[in-house]
């Protein structure tokens, strides 16, 4: 057998059931591992074609990396629009979004965009803010969390909500003292306006989604997890749709399994599809149906998420919009249904869900599904788990599918509706990897940027964690090899795919090389995000990126 190519140096294989797996080198023929062991070893195994990439001794070599929680297509078609991300006040919100409005010489375009947030605005924007950068302007912009909209006035006139439009099971309009709608919509309120807005052309996925997949492979991701479109999508025709037909054409350049909604579910049965199967024509074998994507709760920024002691009280801030115990999007009889209706016809299912109560309910949900489909039912973020229930992820099977740059942004935030609940219960990714909880990671991009290292350092970094039975939180940290398990292999895992994230003979040959040294960065919330730079990327041993 003669190899392809040698990668020698620094190569962690993530091998055995713990630790890095190193070896000094890894054969590559035909898109996958041949060989790993002694660079002495490999050097048997090669002919006279065979390439050698050494490793310069600062480099590592490890897995490619999968964000199992990236809205690739929403992701890509939010670039190009109106970016709140970084602004830090109202008034800069206002000022980019005036611009955007100027920019626009269709005066019925719709202006959209995300990224604002209530924390680092001091409060929650108002329809008056955007009739003062806007004026008569359809926009809507989602928030940092996607679980909340700001609609202007032309845009909630557009829609029909006014005083006298009431609130739609799962969801909040928040309202003025005289009962007017008063700019933001909450959870299933978003879908009043969003439901509206004519969706991007199919060309223009298609285009947005080519431009923005050079990027996320350049971060060290060759394959993604895609929760489904921010908007409704019962008919399947838009990044599912994008991404059948991308692979089709041998144009999608990450591996992608593409979630559907709710409201799809029909749809899906009357196709008959399944999870883990292709969608369709592909060369490459790049694009199949993911998991139903069902939401238990909201989110702690919004104050939705389903707790099961009220969230602290915060004195000068408007009450939490479902309550102080936050409320289900989903009733939870709904949730068991839905899950037993996708699970008999082979489809798995994952559930967003937040707060505790709504932890405690996925997992009664996803339960009776477990092994009736190819993937692995999965709960998305679980930032708030009784201790009690961290133990039920692993004896039930199901996955905990999280977002460690979710502490690093949401931490004020949590921090006051959570206070002394933190070091016990709130992002529990140590807990669960003690519990032995296959455990996923990704980004939750566009909600967060693209770039995965600034999480996977963040879930390395020490912080307070309290055990049941301890008087007082002790500084704990997963290892390196757990984060890289969790980056690599468990999403690979939860996907059914047992040929993918390990470099080990007769995996894809999927590997990233970094620095060595940004493995050991540490990320405190509140300091600005490291910046680890892959140096080559390849993805069935061809490079697809090189520094």
């Amino acid at each position: 057998m003669d190899l392809d190519l040698i990668v020698s140096g620094e190569v962690a294989t993530l091998a055995g059931r713990s630790g890095l797996g190193m070896v000094e080198a890894i054969g590559i023929s035909r898109g996958r591992v041949a060989a790993a062991g002694s660079r002495r070893d490999l050097d048997d195994l090669a002919g006279p074609a065979t390439r050698r990439l050494r490793l310069a001794p600062d480099l590592i070599a490890l897995p490619g990396l999968t964000d199992a929680h990236m809205h690739l297509a929403d992701a890509a078609l939010a670039a190009t629009q109106v970016d709140l991300t970084d602004s830090r006040t109202l008034e800069d919100g206002l000022r980019r979004i005036a611009a955007a409005h100027a920019a626009q010489r269709d005066e019925d375009a719709w202006l959209e965009g995300h990224g604002w947030d209530a924390e680092r605005w001091g409060g929650w924007p108002e329809v008056a803010d955007l009739q003062r950068a806007a004026p008569g302007r359809k926009a809507a912009f989602w928030a940092h969390d996607h679980h909340a909209m700001w609609a202007s006035d032309a845009a909630l006139m557009a829609a029909g909500v006014d005083a006298g439009t009431a609130d739609p099971a799962g969801g909040v309009i928040r309202r003025t003292a005289h009962g007017d709608p008063a700019g933001t919509l909450h959870e299933a309120a978003t879908s009043l306006v969003s439901a509206i807005i004519r969706r991007a052309t199919s060309d223009g996925i298609e285009a947005a989604i080519e431009r923005f997949i050079p990027g996320v492979r350049a971060r060290g991701v060759i394959a993604v997890h895609d929760p489904g479109d921010i908007k409704a999508d019962a008919a399947l025709d838009g990044g599912f749709a994008a991404y059948r037909r991308l692979a089709a054409e041998g144009r999608l350049g990450v591996r992608v399994h593409a979630c559907l909604r709710q409201e799809a579910l029909a749809l899906a049965e009357d196709r008959e599809l399944r999870s883990g199967q292709l969608l369709g024509p592909d060369p490459l074998a790049r694009a199949r149906v993911g998991w139903l994507k069902l939401f238990a709760d909201g989110t702690v920024g919004s104050r939705t998420a389903a707790m099961l002691e009220p969230f602290d009280r915060e004195p000068h801030r408007p009450s939490p919009p479902g309550g102080p115990l936050g409320l289900f999007v989903t009733p939870p009889e709904l949730l068991r249904e839905l899950a037993a209706q996708a699970g008999a016809g082979g489809i798995a299912t994952t559930i967003h869900a937040i707060g505790d109560r709504a932890v405690r309910i996925a997992l009664d949900a996803l339960a009776p599904t477990v092994g009736l489909s190819a993937l692995v039912p999965r709960i998305e973020h679980a930032q708030l788990v009784d201790p009690a229930d961290a133990e039920r992820f692993r004896a039930l099977g199901v996955a905990a599918s999280m977002q460690p740059i979710h502490l690093h942004s949401d931490y004020a935030s949590a921090q006051r509706a959570w206070g002394a609940r933190l070091p016990s219960r709130a992002y529990p990714w140590w807990l669960l990897a003690r519990a032995g909880a296959l455990l996923p990671f990704g980004t939750d991009a566009p909600v967060e940027p693209i770039d995965p290292w600034p999480g996977l350092v963040m879930a390395r970094t020490p912080r307070p964690i309290q055990l049941p039975g301890e008087e007082r939180p002790r500084m704990r940290s997963l290892s390196l090899g757990r984060v890289l398990r969790s980056a690599c292999l468990d999403p690979a895992i939860s996907a059914g795919e047992r040929d993918r994230g390990r470099l080990v003979r007769g995996q894809r040959a999927d590997v990233v090389v970094i620095p060595r040294a940004d493995l050991d960065c540490r990320l405190e919330p509140g300091q600005g995000r490291p910046l680890v730079q892959p140096q080559l990327v390849l993805m069935d041993g061809e490079e697809v990126f090189s520094a």
